[in-house]
């Protein structure tokens, strides 16, 4: 029996099997690319390497495109025919309930490997993106700190420092979070989850100037050789959407979020959300939809993950392409009966893409009908609290265009939670107006003027 540079048992052929298999590890905890294909040479040389071929079955899996589900599906038997221990019998254990659709139970599953054998980086890193992926926050935050204090000097301390940071700051404890995700960063600076932990908290606080400043401080480390630095512009165009800078949101899409035409799910799931937002501005955002559509046809309909299906829907609404966008959403509605796939789509999707189609109609009383009712339970089709706040900002439009009342009262609970924002005191300066409460636009107005900057930060 082998061990990992964490000291955990490993069924393998080799010692070098183990030690390349720990370097492809160690890459994708830190995003770098590209580990597919190591993980393929590594197989290439060592076909009977079981947990090889679980790391292969789980970046399938995490993709979250129904076209990779048969990928996984050839690794699930694969690995089954490999010599295995306890340790990757609960893996492939894992890979069997994302396969079958039950996400929440693949959750479960990683939980128990971590239990039982604390220091498997590999799974922890999984456990954290599939909490990410049905949006279990207080997991987000547990799962990395249940092993964080007994993980000592191994290697990989850092990485789960910045995974504990991400959940720290989905449960809103933004001191906290911020605290570790610097840590992590001291521990190693080209941990780009951690940058995006500390990013996740000024943007949830509202410190925008110190978030661009942020990111372009720590540019070196995340925006080069790293498949997580689309998401990563993408955070920080959400910085000067916040401070009203559309151009250079636009320019962050064009350079960072979508330089190329890229059909990787969860990169354009960033760009429909970026585009989407500058639209509800009503933003001239040019031929940029067309081509996302585009890039999107092939999974519109696939019904697998809810959160991609969502933006699917945008990106078709966006182009214009109506007729798609209603089938994407009458795909959904033929997907809401079976495991927790389903149900996250019953419980969010559906509606939410309801919503969608209903707003870009312009019936937007059935659009604020069918959100309403969802946001506060919008974490159960996964995504970030950042992720979501599209759908606020959805309701938001259409109760400008229906229901001022109800235009104010969100308004006002955005302001509380982020009274720095220029953007919050614009919409709620106008809606004040709109309302003729000529003292609280007035109110309004001065605040969104003191919070307009005064210089440019493209760079």
């Amino acid at each position: 029996m082998h061990k990992d540079c964490r000291g955990v048992a490993v069924v393998a052929p080799s010692q070098d099997a183990v030690d390349r298999l720990d370097a492809v590890i160690e890459r994708l905890a830190r995003f770098r690319v590209d580990p597919l294909a190591e993980v393929d040479a590594l197989i290439a040389d060592h076909p009977d390497f079981a947990l090889a071929h679980c790391l292969r079955g789980a970046l399938m899996m995490l993709s979250t495109e129904k076209p990779a589900m048969a990928e996984l599906e050839r690794e699930i038997e694969a690995i089954k025919a490999c010599p295995m221990g306890d340790r990757e019998s609960m893996h492939l254990a894992g890979l069997e309930a994302w396969a079958r659709g039950d996400y929440h139970r693949m959750v479960d599953l990683y939980a128990e490997v971590l239990i039982r054998h604390p220091r498997d980086l590999l799974a922890l890193f999984v456990l954290h993106q599939g909490d990410f992926l049905t949006g279990q926050s207080r997991l987000l935050r547990d799962h990395p700190a249940r092993v964080l204090a007994g993980w000592g000097d191994a290697p990989g301390r850092g990485f789960v420092m910045g995974m504990h940071a991400f959940g720290l700051e989905e449960m809103g404890d933004y001191a906290a979070a911020e605290a570790q995700g610097l840590r992590a960063l001291e521990a190693d600076p080209l941990d780009a989850w951690a940058v995006h932990a500390v990013a996740h908290v000024m943007e949830m606080q509202g410190r925008t100037d110190e978030g661009i400043a942020f990111m372009r401080e720590r540019e070196r480390d995340w925006a080069s050789d790293n498949f997580l630095a689309y998401h990563n512009w993408w955070h920080r165009a959400l910085f000067h959407l916040d401070r009203e800078e559309h151009d250079e949101a636009l320019g962050l899409y064009d350079r960072g979020v979508r330089p190329v035409p890229s059909a990787v799910a969860m990169e354009m799931v960033d760009g429909s959300a970026l585009l989407w937002r500058l639209g509800l501005k009503g933003v001239d955002v040019g031929d940029r939809w067309q081509p996302l559509a585009e890039a999107w046809a092939p999974m519109l309909g696939d019904a697998h993950y809810p959160f991609n299906d969502v933006h699917a829907i945008m990106a078709m609404i966006g182009a214009g392409r109506m007729d798609d966008a209603r089938r994407g959403v009458e795909a959904l509605a033929a997907s809401v009966e079976g495991g927790s796939a389903a149900a996250m789509t019953r419980e969010v999707g559906l509606p939410v893409g309801r919503a969608l189609l209903a707003f870009a109609e312009g019936r937007d009383r059935d659009a604020v009908s069918d959100l309403a009712p969802v946001i506060a339970g919008a974490h159960r089709y996964g995504g970030s609290h950042a992720q979501r706040d599209l759908l606020d900002l959805t309701l938001i439009a259409a109760a400008e265009r229906c229901d001022l009342p109800r235009a104010s009262a969100l308004l006002a609970e955005r302001l509380a939670l982020k009274p720095s924002s220029l953007f919050n005191w614009a919409a709620a300066a106008r809606v004040h107006a709109r309302l003729g409460d000529a003292a609280a636009a007035a109110l309004a107005e001065r605040e969104a003027a003191a919070r307009r900057p005064s210089f440019s930060t493209t760079p």
